[in-house]
C-alpha cells in the first residue's frame, strides 16, 4: 500500500489539544508517525501527500445510525403528522429496488464523504447488496444490516417469516462481511415488529458469526407501552430476560429510559447511539447520566430523511438540546462541552462500531479529515475546539482519508463518479415529478 503524508497541518490530538505545523504519516492503513513539519516534506518521493497549510487534521466522523433506504425521502418528513413510520417510511421502503438502492447509496456516500463522515452504521433496509457494492467502491468504513421484521400485515414485498428475515442478513454477511472496509451486523429493525423467535434467532446468529447486533430502542412511548402491556416489563428489561444484551449490542435512540434500564445498559456494557435532530420530536436523552455510568454513547443522523447526513448539524443541535433540557435547570452551561461532543462523533462513534479508530495518534487507523480553517466564519478563534462545534459545516471539509486511502482531496471526490450519480438523481426527480402530475 502506498504511503501517505499530510504536511504542515494543525492536528487535533486525542486530549482535544491542537498542535500546529505537524506532518502526519500513514502506511498500510494506519498512522505511523506525527512529527514536526519540515519543508522537504512537500517533495517527498514515493508518497501521496496532502497539503495541510491552513488546515486542521482531525479524526473522521462516525455516523452510528443511518438509513440508506431513506435517502430518497429527503424533504418528505418534516412537519408531517404522526405516524410517519407507518404512513410514509414503511410504504416507501416497500417500493425499493436494486436500482433505487444503488442511487440511494451513491448519494449517501457522496454526502458522507463531503461532510467528513468516514465511518457509518446502516440500521437496515432492503436490497442492501446493491448498496454494499456502492459503499465498497466508495472506500467508506461501514457496518451494514438488512431490515429484519416478521410482523404480519406488512406490504407483500417486505413481509417475511423469521427465517426469511434472517436469511437477508445471512446473504449480506456471506457476500460483503470483511470485503473492503465493510462489515455486517444483524439487526432488529423495530422491536414491536419482531417476534420473540426472530429476536432470539438474530441474537444467536450474531454471536455465531461474531457481529454486532443493533436495534431501535425506547424511541416511542407506544413501543414501551406495548411491552408493558404484553410482557409487564420495559423493552430493555425484556431483552435482558432473553439474555441477548452484551458489549456488541447497539441500542439506537434510547431516549425514554427508566432508571432500571440505564442500569441494564451499564451492567451489560451495551453501546448507545443518539440521533439529535430526529429525536427532538420524541424526547431528550439523559446522556450525562449514561456517560457517568461509563456507557459508550455515539451520535447518528437517522438518515437523510431526518435532516441530511451532516454530523456537524447533529452536534450543534445536540449541544443546544442538552443545554436547554439539562444545563439551564442545573445552571450549568457546560453540561455537554464541545470536546465531549466531538469525542462522541469521533472516538466514541468508532467504539460503538467496535473499531479502533476515531483518534489521531500513532497506531490508530488512518481515518481522518481536514478542515479548511482559512475562512472568515472560522478564523481567527480563541478556542478552536469550540469553533469546530459552533461554526464548522460540511462545506468546510477539504480532504477525507479512510484506511490510508484518499477519498476526497481538496473537495474533489476520487472514489465515485459524482457527476454521474447526480445526473441519475436528477432523472429520478424528474420521473417523480411526472408521476405526481
Amino acid at each position: 500500500m502506498k504511503k501517505l503524508m499530510a504536511a504542515d497541518v494543525s492536528v487535533l490530538l486525542p486530549d482535544m489539544k491542537i498542535k500546529e505545523h505537524q506532518t502526519v504519516e500513514a502506511e498500510d492503513g494506519r498512522i505511523v508517525k506525527i512529527r514536526d513539519f519540515c519543508p522537504k516534506d512537500r517533495n517527498a518521493e514515493g508518497k501521496e501527500w496532502i497539503d495541510g497549510k491552513g488546515k486542521l487534521l482531525m479524526p473522521g466522523l462516525a455516523d452510528c445510525h443511518m438509513h440508506t433506504g431513506q435517502q430518497l425521502l429527503k424533504g418528505r418528513i418534516l412537519d408531517e403528522l404522526p405516524m410517519i413510520w407507518t404512513r410514509i417510511m414503511l410504504p416507501f421502503e416497500s417500493t425499493l429496488t436494486d436500482e433505487k438502492m444503488e442511487l440511494s447509496a451513491g448519494l449517501a456516500a457522496l454526502e458522507m464523504i463531503r461532510s467528513g463522515t468516514t465511518a457509518f452504521v446502516d440500521a437496515g433496509s432492503y436490497h442492501m447488496e446493491a448498496a454494499a457494492e456502492v459503499y465498497m467502491n466508495s472506500g467508506l468504513r461501514g457496518v451494514l444490516s438488512a431490515s429484519t421484521m416478521d410482523e404480519t400485515g406488512l406490504p407483500e414485498s417486505i413481509e417475511h417469516t423469521a427465517a426469511e428475515a434472517i436469511r437477508q442478513t445471512d446473504r449480506l454477511y456471506d457476500g460483503y462481511h470483511g470485503k473492503g472496509n465493510l462489515k455486517t451486523a444483524y439487526s432488529l429493525r423495530s422491536l414491536i415488529s419482531c417476534s420473540e423467535d426472530l429476536i432470539l434467532k438474530a441474537a444467536e446468529r450474531s454471536r455465531e458469526r461474531g457481529t454486532l447486533l443493533q436495534a431501535h430502542m425506547n424511541e416511542y412511548p407506544n413501543e414501551i407501552n406495548m411491552y408493558l402491556q404484553k410482557q409487564q416489563m420495559r423493552p430493555l428489561e425484556y431483552l435482558e430476560k432473553l439474555g441477548i444484551l452484551d458489549e456488541h449490542f447497539i441500542s439506537a435512540h434510547s431516549i425514554l429510559l427508566s432508571e432500571n434500564e440505564k442500569e441494564i445498559l451499564e451492567r451489560h456494557h451495551v453501546k448507545v447511539c443518539h440521533c439529535p435532530f430526529s429525536n427532538c420530536g420524541k424526547g431528550v436523552p439523559d446522556t450525562t447520566d449514561l456517560q457517568q455510568r461509563k456507557i459508550c454513547v455515539g451520535l447518528g443522523t437517522d438518515g437523510a430523511a431526518h435532516g441530511g447526513l451532516s454530523l456537524w448539524n447533529e452536534m450543534k443541535i445536540f449541544r443546544s438540546v442538552m443545554n436547554a433540557a439539562w444545563g439551564v435547570p442545573s445552571q450549568n452551561p457546560a453540561i455537554m462541552p464541545a470536546a465531549k461532543i466531538l469525542a462522541m462523533a469521533t472516538e466514541r462513534g468508532y467504539q460503538v462500531m467496535d473499531e479502533k479508530g476515531g483518534k489521531i495518534e500513532a497506531g490508530a487507523k488512518a481515518d481522518f479529515i481536514t478542515i479548511d480553517l482559512m475562512k472568515p466564519h472560522l478564523y481567527p478563534t480563541g478556542n478552536l475546539v469550540n469553533t469546530l462545534l459552533e461554526c464548522v459545516t460540511a462545506a468546510d471539509v477539504c480532504d477525507s482519508v479512510v484506511e490510508g486511502k484518499i477519498l476526497m482531496k481538496d473537495r474533489q471526490i476520487l472514489t465515485l463518479d459524482e457527476e454521474k450519480i447526480l445526473a441519475e438523481a436528477a432523472e429520478y426527480m424528474e420521473r417523480q415529478d411526472t408521476a405526481e402530475c
